[in-house]
C-alpha cells in the first residue's frame, strides 16, 4: 500500500475569542462553528460572558465547539477582572479550564511593577502546574517602544525562554514586535512548546496581530515544523479584525487564517519530490473573495459547513461589546499598553521544590 502523500498532525486549530473584537465572546463561538474551527480559546476580559463559566459551557454545548484553552486575564484592561490578586486570577483560570475541559491556561509574565508577583512567578507557576493536569503555558511578550524609547515592562523578562517554565506559548505577533528571531525562540523552547498563538507582524512597535501570511514572520515555517514533530498542543488564531469594515470582511479574514493554517500544517509531510496535496477540509472556511498574501500557492477555498446547533431551552448568552479593546498594548503609546513528560521538563523540575500548598499571593 502506498504511503499517504500528506500526513496531517493531530494539532487542533482554535479561534481566540479576542479575534472577533469588537464583537462579543458569544459571536466568536458562532463564527468558529460556522467556519469549521476545531475549538476556541477564551480570552477572559471585560466581556461578562468571558468571565462566566456556565455561560461559556452553554455556548460550547449550543454550538458544539469545545473550549480548548483559557487565556487568563493578564492585560492592562483586565487588572480588576477575577480579582486584583494575580495569583487568584490564575487559580480561577485553572478552575475554569478544569470545569470546561480545556487543556491549557495561557499566562503572560508579570508587569515589572507587580514586584512580589514577579519575584515569585517562576516558582509559583511550577507549584500551580504540579497541582493540575492543565498546562500553564507562559507566553513570550516584547519591549514597549515609543518613538526612540524602549521600556522593559515585563519581569522576569519579556523573553520567557530566559527562565525555566514547564510549558511555553509562542506568539508570532509578539516576536515581530520584539524584533527577535522567532524560529530561534522556538528552538530554545524545544519540546516545552505547548501552545501557539498564530498571527503575523511587520516589526512595528504596535502589537499588530495580522492575518498569517500578511507580515514578515515565519508562520508557514513554524506550522510545517510542527507537522514534522511530536507537538501535542493547539494552534490558536489570534488576529486583530477591529478594522474590518463589515462582519463579512471579518469572517473572511478568519476563514483565510484557518485556511492558511491547515494548508501549512499539512504541507511538510509531503514526500520529497511529490506535490503536496491538501486533504479535505484543509482550506475549509474561506469564503469567496477572502484576501490572501499566498493566494497563488493556496488552492481555492470553499466554505465549510459548520455543525448544526443543538436546540436548547434557552438561547446562548450574549453580551454587548465592552468599551475597551483586548490589545496587549498600553493606551498611551498604541503599542505597549514540552510536553510534561519530556526529558527537558523532568531535568528542569529537579531545581524546584514545589510547596505543599498553593502559591503565595502578592
Amino acid at each position: 500500500m502506498a504511503e499517504p502523500v500528506v500526513r496531517v498532525p493531530d494539532a487542533k486549530v482554535a479561534l481566540s475569542t479576542a479575534s472577533v473584537y469588537p464583537e462579543s465572546t458569544a459571536t466568536a463561538f458562532e463564527i468558529a462553528a460556522r467556519l469549521g474551527y476545531d475549538g476556541v480559546e477564551v480570552m477572559v476580559w471585560t466581556d461578562p460572558v468571558s468571565q462566566d463559566i456556565e455561560a461559556l459551557r452553554r455556548l460550547s454545548d449550543y454550538h458544539r465547539v469545545p473550549i480548548l484553552a483559557v487565556h487568563a486575564p493578564c492585560l492592562l484592561i483586565t487588572q480588576r477582572v477575577w480579582s486584583t490578586d494575580p495569583w487568584v486570577k490564575l487559580q480561577r483560570a485553572r478552575a475554569a479550564a478544569e470545569r470546561l475541559g480545556a487543556s491549557t491556561v495561557v499566562v503572560h509574565p508579570p508587569f515589572r511593577w507587580q514586584r512580589q508577583y514577579a519575584r515569585d512567578f517562576v516558582t509559583g507557576i511550577w507549584r500551580m502546574a504540579d497541582e493540575t493536569d492543565v498546562r500553564f503555558a507562559v507566553e513570550n511578550m516584547y519591549p514597549w517602544r515609543y518613538r526612540d524609547r524602549e521600556m522593559l515592562a515585563y519581569a522576569p523578562d519579556w523573553d520567557v525562554t530566559k527562565d525555566d517554565y514547564r510549558h511555553f506559548t509562542v506568539d508570532l505577533s509578539h516576536t515581530a514586535t520584539a524584533r527577535t528571531d522567532a524560529m530561534g525562540m522556538i528552538d530554545r523552547m524545544g519540546d516545552r512548546l505547548g501552545h501557539v498563538h498564530l498571527a503575523d507582524g511587520k516589526g512595528s512597535a504596535k502589537d499588530e496581530h495580522l492575518v498569517p501570511g500578511r507580515g514578515t514572520q515565519p508562520c508557514a515555517e513554524l506550522l510545517e515544523r510542527l507537522a514534522g514533530t511530536s507537538f501535542d498542543g493547539h494552534v490558536v488564531i489570534e488576529v486583530n479584525t477591529r478594522r474590518a469594515m463589515s462582519s463579512a470582511e471579518r469572517e473572511a479574514d478568519l476563514a483565510e487564517a484557518l485556511a492558511f493554517t491547515r494548508l501549512h500544517l499539512a504541507r511538510s509531510a509531503a514526500r520529497p519530490g511529490t506535490r503536496s496535496e491538501v486533504p479535505s477540509g484543509a482550506t475549509s472556511g474561506a469564503p469567496s473573495g477572502a484576501r490572501s498574501a499566498n493566494s497563488a500557492a493556496a488552492p481555492p477555498a470553499t466554505p465549510a459547513k459548520g455543525p448544526s446547533p443543538t436546540p436548547t431551552p434557552e438561547p446562548p448568552p450574549t453580551a454587548a461589546a465592552p468599551p475597551q479593546t483586548p490589545s496587549h498594548t498600553p493606551p498611551q503609546a498604541s503599542s505597549p499598553g514540552p510536553s510534561p513528560g519530556s526529558s527537558t521538563a523532568r531535568e528542569s523540575r529537579k531545581s524546584h521544590t514545589p510547596g505543599s500548598s498553593g502559591v503565595r499571593p502578592s
